[in-house]
C-alpha cells in the first residue's frame, strides 16, 4: 500500500502565543538581556529532524531571523545544526526553551516512527506504517507532522477522517447495525472500518459492507488468519498493543496496515541544545 500521506496544517500563530505565555509568564527577568547574537539548536545524538517549522516559528514570532532550518524528514547526527538564528539576544533567550522542546519531541517522534518503517520495509515493500489518534491533546498537528516526517502514514487526523466502528459501538448496537448507520450518515468519500477482535467479528465486519477492518489485538499468527479470511478488497489493518519489535512479525502477515500508538504517546524526545554566540552589546 502505497499513498500519499495528508499533512496537517502548520502550527498557528496563536498556538505559538500561548506556548510562549505559558514559558514566560509575567515577569521574565532572567531573559531580558540587551544586544544582539547568533543562536543555533544543535542536535546531541543520532535521529530524524522534524518540528524545525514550529521551532523556527517560534523565533519568528518573537522577531528573531530564522537563518538556516533542517527539513522534516532529514537524518541528523550529533553536533548537526538543525536551526540556526539571529536577532535581539533577549529574543533567542525567551525562545530557546519552547523552540527546543517541540523540535525535540517532534525529533523524537520522526526518529521512532523511521525505525518502525525500516523494520517494516525488511518484509514488505507496501505495508504502511500508521500513527494514531494517542496524541497529546493540543500537540496532535505537530505531533501527525512527525509521523510524516518519519515516513508514517498519519492515520485519520480528527473523527471527520473516518467512520471507525470501535468495541463500544459494536457493544451498542452490533456490527451489522452500526455499519449500516454510519453508512447512512457519512458521505461517500468517507471510509467506514470496524475494530475486529476475533477473525469471526473480522468476517461479519466484511460481509455486512466495511471498506476497512482493524484486528485489534491479535498476535500476528492471528492477523494472517483473519487477513486470509477476509475478501480482496478489503483493507486490513493491524494494532493494539504493536511495539517497534513486532512491527516486521506484523507487517509479514499481509495486512495493508500496520498501526502503533506508541509513534506518539512513547516516543523519547530527541537530544538538542541550543546555544548561542558571537553576542554585540550595544555600546
Amino acid at each position: 500500500m502505497s499513498t500519499p500521506v495528508p499533512m496537517p496544517m502548520p502550527i498557528e500563530r496563536a498556538r505559538i502565543d500561548r506556548w510562549l505565555r505559558e514559558d514566560l509568564g509575567h515577569h521574565d527577568v532572567t531573559n531580558d538581556v540587551p544586544g544582539d547574537s547568533t543562536g543555533r539548536l544543535v542536535a546531541k545524538q543520532e535521529g530524524v529532524a522534524a518540528g524545525t517549522d514550529a521551532a523556527a516559528a517560534v523565533f519568528d514570532s518573537l522577531g528573531a531571523t530564522v537563518e538556516t532550518r533542517t527539513p522534516p524528514g532529514e537524518a541528523i547526527a550529533p553536533g548537526d545544526v538543525v536551526l540556526s538564528v539571529s536577532g535581539p539576544t533577549a529574543a533567542l533567550l525567551r525562545g530557546e526553551r519552547v523552540a527546543t522542546n517541540v523540535a525535540g519531541h517532534a525529533s523524537g517522534i520522526a526518529t521512532r516512527t523511521r525505525t518502525a518503517v525500516s523494520a517494516a520495509r525488511e518484509v514488505s515493500d507496501s505495508v504502511a506504517v500508521a500513527g494514531t489518534r494517542k496524541t497529546t491533546p493540543g500537540l496532535r498537528g505537530l505531533e501527525k507532522r512527525a509521523v510524516a516526517a518519519g515516513g508514517g502514514d498519519t492515520h485519520r487526523l480528527d473523527l471527520s477522517h473516518m467512520a471507525m466502528i470501535k468495541d463500544n459501538h459494536i457493544a451498542e448496537l452490533g456490527v451489522e447495525a452500526a455499519v449500516e448507520r454510519f453508512a447512512e450518515r457519512a458521505s461517500f468519500a468517507t471510509l467506514i472500518e470496524v475494530e475486529a477482535e476475533s477473525v469471526e467479528t473480522a468476517r461479519t465486519a466484511a460481509a455486512a459492507g466495511a471498506d476497512a477492518v482493524l484486528l485489534d489485538n491479535m498476535g500476528p499468527a492471528e492477523t494472517d488468519a483473519a487477513v486470509a479470511a477476509l475478501p480482496d478488497g478489503v483493507l486490513t489493518e493491524a494494532s493494539g498493543g504493536i511495539g517497534l519489535d513486532d512491527v516486521a512479525a506484523y507487517a509479514a502477515t499481509g495486512v495493508d496496515v500496520v498501526s502503533l500508538g506508541a509513534l506518539t504517546h512513547s516516543a523519547p524526545a530527541l537530544d538538542l541544545s541550543f546555544r548561542t554566540g558571537g553576542s554585540s552589546a550595544p555600546e
